[in-house]
């Protein structure tokens, strides 16, 4: 390796990625400020699943986004060609954009990338033109079924609608990649990217969604919205999807000071592995081994870590072995570090649920306090989990985790805004 190399090398690793911006959309209350008002009182948005089509499912409590008006805030011509889990996307963008008081033009030509995370893609839109092609014929579907139901939509709209000719792409990593996406945020500013747009939504609760989610045996077909969601409980039985999630603007760190914004958070380390599907136990060293990757890449030390947003699936299984994970990875620490799992107030909105738990980390850490598990109050498992009321607290770290039905671990850390340096 070269000096020129080795130089290079070390630049990138000084370019370190902060986020400056965030918006939300969650069932909860669309917006930040919102949300975070919801999430800390442990509102819980559970309810009956009310979209057309979907009442003769098996599937009875789900977390659907309420008050959100496309039409207000997107324009027509991109809500005709795009799903609702892109409208989530593009709505949150602008929302993050706006918080971060991000100039695309400034940011010069290709200074502006997006990576988005989605698992579910754009089932309503694709049901709505499948339903006119066997209905009444391939010339009544649109020329849109193309692209609407594709995964990468929302990256694709929120480029071309923003001008951000930088480094784009969609992670299709299960559930886990709403942490992924940071990562490779991250490796795009390392490099020469000014701004990365990051996060992920989701609209799975239309009824060709609904079928295919039939198949999880984690789902929870509970139909009390009470006891529908209930992780580290011995009333556990599965998990509740939902719909929405959060997007973010991530920047250089010198650049961003350099703007005279405040860094909200510091993405400070992040790591994933893959344990395969439907064993859970296997999933206990899997993400064990991200927890311990994440800490190294941020060079930080097990007792660091003030706070954790669980992955919470609300199978025991899976719940033990979330538990066993942390006791592996931060050792002693585990039995005293607080555990949260807001997305019992939210449901699990798949790749958008990691992305909902950065936002309340970043949140969580601005506020100095841990919000609650909505539900939840016998817990199990050995966890410090914070239940019925917030809980006052410093919090410099948060580590965030997620697992995939099909496998995949993710874990991010994230340091609180004020550890960035001017």
């Amino acid at each position: 390796m070269t000096a020129k190399t080795t130089g290079r090398a070390a630049a990138r690793q000084r370019r370190r990625t902060v986020i400056t911006g965030m918006g939300v959309v969650a069932p909860t209350g669309v917006g930040a400020d919102a949300y975070w008002k919801a999430t800390e009182e442990g509102v819980s948005a559970l309810g009956a699943v009310t979209r057309e089509g979907c009442g003769g499912l098996p599937l009875a409590v789900a977390g659907e986004v309420t008050g959100f008006d496309p039409a207000s805030l997107v324009e027509e011509r991109f809500l005709v060609q795009t799903d609702r889990f892109s409208h989530f996307a593009m709505a949150a963008a602008d929302m993050a954009l706006r918080d971060a008081a991000l100039d695309a033009a400034s940011a010069g030509e290709y200074g502006i990338g997006v990576v988005t995370a989605a698992g579910s893609g754009g089932g309503e839109f694709g049901q709505r033109e499948l339903q006119q092609l066997w209905g009444s014929g391939p010339r009544f579907v649109g020329p849109y079924q193309s692209i609407a139901w594709f995964y990468a939509a929302s990256t694709g709209q929120i480029s071309i609608r923003g001008g951000f000719k930088g480094p784009c792409g969609v992670v299709a990593a299960d559930e886990a990649g709403g942490l992924d996406a940071f990562a490779h945020a991250a490796r795009g500013i390392r490099g020469s990217t000014a701004a990365m747009v990051v996060g992920a939504t989701e609209a799975p609760l239309a009824p060709y969604s609904i079928v295919c989610q039939l198949g999880y045996p984690e789902l929870s077909l509970e139909r009390d919205p009470l006891r529908a969601y209930l992780p580290f409980t011995d009333r556990a039985c599965g998990f509740v999807p939902a719909e929405g999630g959060a997007m973010f603007v991530a920047e250089e760190e010198t650049a961003a000071h350099e703007r005279g914004v405040t860094a909200r958070a510091v993405v400070a380390g992040h790591a994933a592995t893959f344990t395969g599907s439907g064993d859970w136990a296997a999933s206990r060293e899997g993400l064990a081994r991200a927890v311990r990757g994440a800490l190294d890449e941020a060079g930080m030390a097990p007792e660091e870590v003030d706070v954790v947003f669980a992955d919470a699936l609300g199978v025991p299984a899976a719940d033990r072995a979330e538990a066993l994970a942390l006791a592996d990875a931060l050792g002693r620490h585990a039995a005293r570090v607080p555990v949260t799992a807001p997305k019992t107030g939210t449901g699990r909105a798949f790749c958008g649920a990691a992305a909902l738990d950065v936002a309340c980390a970043v949140l969580a850490m601005e506020h100095a306090v841990v919000p609650p598990t909505p539900n939840v109050t016998d817990v199990r498992d050995g966890l410090d989990l914070v239940t019925g009321r917030a809980r006052p607290a410093d919090l410099r770290t948060a580590l965030v985790l997620s697992r995939g039905l099909l496998g995949s671990n993710s874990a991010l850390l994230l340091r609180h805004g004020a550890d960035a340096r001017p």
